[in-house]
């Protein structure tokens, strides 16, 4: 019997202990008025909900018409918060259904707002909470969460440091960040959400509002730093991994200081994945490719300029120079190939204040010393770039000149303001396309309506790190890989990118969100060969397309009932 007194039945259902109220406050066996009159009587439910038997689509129906009543977006979140906490089937089956319509209310943007809030309108806690003053405490925890060895699949853990575009929102932003990630995670690739845990790492933080809140629920201290948090990381890692050995561990919003830095400590040790990190370079080089299919200039001949060189951008920056190099570059070049621009200006080797994970693309000093300056302006005029990408959240920073300059220089340009939300993008789309006349290949980080101009209509392709890091994860399951390696993001990729015909014109360079489950099951068929071919898999993969079918969670009422 697992954690919540309910275990699997051959035939697909569940058995529990439960009965009664106990059934109708566990999210995972409620059904609400689904339930029918045998699992009432069986249950100890008879009086305790409504007499009708209801089907969960005449409740997905009703549920949607309450979501659309919210007046706000955050009052959605908050509505679709407390149908997760009542019902987990019926909620995932709503989301499901509006997959594209949801997705910036239970994650990106909205879920920020909610995370704001989060001491002031405290809802009912999920996952696990661990604080660096009580480190001894961390496998005490997890075994109070009730899990045993083989019931988890995936852990996403956060120390809410860069919350999305927000920053550092503490034991809140952890937990909510942990718990809309594992959302995503099942409404797009059938992760079971029984398999799951979501983790908030409560280090201290440094925002000043919530210190002084009389209402905070997390500790109150500035964020811990050293080697007492890289102790601590080192602890949960630990108790994790020995607890739960066929997890995958995922990291999300580390601040640039430890991002980079805990992904290379263990990726070679266990399955981990950071998304700010490789997701998003991994969905950007999926677009790229697409993108290279259109201008017809093979990833080695590119001349990249990215805006905003931190954790995101770096990160986006490895996967194009590991492209690079499968494409016939060795590594010194590829990277020389790769202009990375920060607040300071463009990255040279004589800035005293380089992150460890920007030097790698600092420039020689002496290559700009006749420029006349390292502004962005300056460098797409030095180096004519091939491709812009902005990961800076500068509003408006590709300005008409900046783009009509590169655009001149280059048949097809390749302008990928990726940025989120819209109030921080570095240019929109309409523009780009009428700046360039048309020959722009866009992707953002936004979700935009097609544009048409000049009698073509143009689909912009949004590079949501949902179309890849859901399947990504999926197929680390389903071949319960060893670790996640870099060919395993390569396939993941190669599989979004293989998507979608880039011939059309205007066509998309990614496939469409409302795609999310196709997109999902592609990837993780693409991810698990992957890992069986580099001998990480350490399970059987005899029919890897079934095996992710099988897998794949899905939204419906299993039958319920008593041991």
């Amino acid at each position: 019997m697992s954690h919540r007194t309910f275990a699997e039945s051959a035939d697909g259902g569940y058995v529990t202990a439960e009965g009664g109220l106990a059934v109708l406050d566990n999210p995972l066996l409620n059904k609400d008025t689904a339930f029918t009159h045998a699992e009432r009587a069986d249950l100890g439910l008879d009086g305790l909900i409504p007499p009708v038997v209801e089907t969960l689509d005449e409740q997905a129906g009703r549920a949607y018409t309450q979501y659309l009543a919210q007046p706000t977006d955050l009052l959605k979140n908050v509505y679709l918060t407390a149908l997760q906490d009542r019902n987990e089937v019926l909620f995932y089956r709503l989301l499901s259904d509006h997959l594209r319509e949801m997705l910036p209310i239970v994650y990106d943007p909205t879920v920020a707002q909610a995370i704001k809030n989060y001491s002031h309108e405290y809802r009912r806690p999920r996952g696990v909470y661990l604080s660096i003053d009580d480190t001894d405490g961390i496998e005490r925890a997890f075994r109070n969460f009730g899990l045993e060895s083989g019931d988890v699949d995936l852990i996403v853990a956060s120390d809410a440091e860069e919350i999305l575009g927000i920053g550092d929102w503490g034991v809140g932003g952890g937990a909510g960040i942990a718990v809309g990630k594992l959302a995503v995670y099942t409404a797009a690739a059938g992760i079971d959400p029984a398999r799951v845990i979501a983790v908030a790492l409560d280090v201290g933080t440094d925002n000043e509002a919530l210190l002084n809140d009389p209402r905070y629920v997390g500790e109150r201290h500035a964020r811990v730093r050293g080697t007492r948090y890289d102790d601590f990381i080192d602890a949960y890692v630990t108790v994790a991994t020995r607890l739960f050995p066929q997890a995958m561990l995922h990291w999300e919003d580390f601040g640039p200081s430890n991002a980079r830095r805990i992904l290379e400590k263990y990726t070679g040790r266990i399955p981990t994945f950071n998304d700010d990190m490789q997701g998003t370079g991994a969905i950007v080089l999926a677009a790229m490719l697409g993108a290279t299919r259109v201008s017809g200039t093979p990833m080695r001949d590119q001349r990249i300029v990215i805006f905003g060189a931190g954790t995101a951008g770096i990160g986006i920056a490895d996967q194009l120079c590991d492209a690079m190099v499968r494409d016939g570059l060795d590594r010194e070049t590829a990277v020389r190939r790769i202009w990375a621009i920060d607040r300071q200006g463009l990255l040279t080797d004589d800035l005293p204040d380089l992150r460890d994970f920007q030097v790698r693309y600092a420039r020689p000093a002496a290559e700009v010393a006749g420029w006349g300056g390292t502004a962005l302006g300056d460098v797409v005029d030095q180096v004519k770039p091939t491709m812009l990408l902005g990961t800076s959240t500068v509003h408006g920073a590709f300005t008409e000149k900046i783009v009509r300059a590169m655009a001149a220089g280059v048949d097809r340009p390749i302008i990928f303001p990726i940025s989120n939300p819209t109030d921080r993008i570095e240019a929109m789309p309409e523009d780009l396309i009428r700046w360039t006349d048309g020959r722009a290949l866009i992707a953002t980080g936004i979700p935009i309506n097609p544009i048409t101009y000049h009698g073509v209509t143009y689909a912009i392709a949004q590079a949501n790190n949902a179309l890849l890091y859901p399947g990504l994860g999926l197929g680390a399951v389903v071949s319960r890989a060893r670790r996640v390696s870099d060919g395993m993001l390569q396939a993941a990729a190669d599989a979004v990118g293989g998507l979608v015909d880039v011939t059309t014109p205007g066509a998309s360079l990614l496939p469409q969100v409302e795609n999310l489950r196709e997109v999902s099951a592609t990837v993780a068929v693409a991810v698990a060969r992957q890992a069986k071919k580099e001998d990480l898999a350490r399970v059987e993969l005899r029919d890897p397309v079934q095996q992710v079918q099988d897998a794949m969670w899905q939204p419906y009422y299993r039958p319920v009932r008593g041991e």
